[in-house]
């Protein structure tokens, strides 16, 4: 019986020639996925792969249904070849982005589309075995839902804030109750095969990969939400530091205060600059005196959450407005500090906060200008995330599809 790509994929015991053949064939599929269909003279130049072994490789990969013959093109002289490409819908992926008051689900194929998508789907992050219990019904109801054949999701992309170790499916800052990996626990409850992945850091992917990047190669993403996360892009591929958490921007040390940081320690930036933050600062304003227009329903400020500043800012409250705009300041001195220091190309904003626009945008491009050297930040663009809720979801779905198929 003939074995497909899939199953060899996920063999162990593949030695020898069979596993130069899968090498060859991730190759392939890296090819069609990165630069579009092409000829088999295409693939022989790129591979430096003899005709008769690329031919072999794409009608193996034919069968398994994973490339298909898209007939013959123009030729300058002689017969007309062939032309082939990915078959979009032969694989899905899923990815999951958690935020800490909902979730987003999200379904991609093989080139990349996003199929289905469910977003701010009600859910509350604390870091217990029932919110552990919870999101694991979450995303085995949105797989239920999907018309996608089972068998044809290869892997599940979930993206946690905090220190997450991907290489080894560790999370240490959630779900850490077991000694086993936190992606093996989820393995094991939905039946399929999970990566685990820093939210930022695949944030960071996805408005790389399909957002507002421009050929630009290293760039730094900001996820400005509860917390304060950093994704790192040099040379186009993710940063991680030698034990993956490369990125913990939120814990630099910037402020002389007493407030004690989510991490334990005191004037980290995000007890200055986070969501975390403006909560916090908006409720002592109202305590204070302060006038808003906005309230909760029941009245009890304890109720407020971040969304509903962001929203209140976005309906014109002034106290909502200047806050942010102290946030922003605080963030862009952060933010000055990242420039000098990587030089980036671009810096993007994103995150709940960026949904505010130009509320935080203007005051940290203002304090970036006051706090950074002008010699290196003239080179740096500061833009807008392009992919808003979807950054998380699609860069999940694209690691996953990478590392599973070990795609470039």
């Amino acid at each position: 019986m003939t074995t497909t790509f899939f199953e060899e994929l996920n063999s162990e015991n593949v030695t020898g020639v069979a596993y130069k053949n899968v090498s060859l064939k991730k190759n392939v599929l890296s090819y069609f996925a990165n630069t579009g269909n092409a000829t088999i003279a295409d693939l022989c130049k790129e591979l430096n792969l003899s005709a008769p072994k690329v031919t072999t490789l794409l009608t193996d990969l034919t069968r398994d249904g994973l490339i298909k013959d898209y007939g013959k093109i123009e030729s300058t002289g002689g017969r007309k070849p062939n032309l082939y490409g990915l078959v979009s819908e032969s694989a899905f992926f899923i990815g999951v982005d958690i935020k800490q008051n909902y979730i987003n689900i999200g379904l991609s194929d093989l080139q990349k589309n996003l199929v289905k998508v469910s977003e701010k789907i009600p859910y509350h992050l604390d870091n217990n075995k029932e919110s552990l219990e919870e999101l694991c019904t979450l995303i085995i109801d949105f797989i239920k839902e999907l018309s996608t054949p089972r068998e044809k999701i290869l892997g599940i992309g979930v993206n946690l804030g905090g220190r997450i170790n991907y290489t080894t499916g560790y999370s240490y800052s959630f779900f850490y109750f077991n000694e086993e990996p936190l992606s093996r626990i989820l393995e094991a409850k939905i039946g399929i095969r999970v990566f685990l992945e820093n939210d930022s850091k695949s944030m960071a992917y996805g408005e790389y990969c399909a957002g507002v990047v421009t050929g630009e190669k290293n760039v730094l993403f900001l996820n400005l939400s509860h917390g304060i996360g950093l994704g790192i892009v040099v040379n186009g591929h993710l940063y991680y530091g030698k034990s993956g958490y490369a990125g913990e921007f939120g814990h630099i040390p910037l402020f002389n205060n007493e407030i004690i940081c989510h991490c334990g320690k005191k004037g980290c930036l995000e007890t200055e600059a986070s969501g975390w933050a403006l909560t916090r600062m908006f409720k002592e304003r109202v305590k204070s005196g302060c006038t808003t227009n906005f309230m909760p329903l029941s009245g009890n400020l304890d109720d407020i959450k971040l969304e509903d500043i962001i929203e209140a800012a976005n309906h014109d409250d002034i106290l909502a407005i200047e806050l942010i705009a102290k946030i922003g300041e605080n963030l862009g001195r952060g933010i000055a500090l990242l420039i000098n220091l990587f030089n980036p190309e671009l810096v993007i904003l994103g995150g709940s906060l960026a949904a505010t626009e130009e509320y935080i945008r203007l005051p940290i491009k203002s304090a970036i200008n006051k706090y950074s050297l002008s010699l290196v930040n003239q080179d740096t663009n500061l833009k807008m995330s392009k992919l808003g809720e979807r950054a998380g979801i699609i860069g999940a779905c694209l690691l996953v599809r990478n590392r599973l198929l070990s795609l470039s």
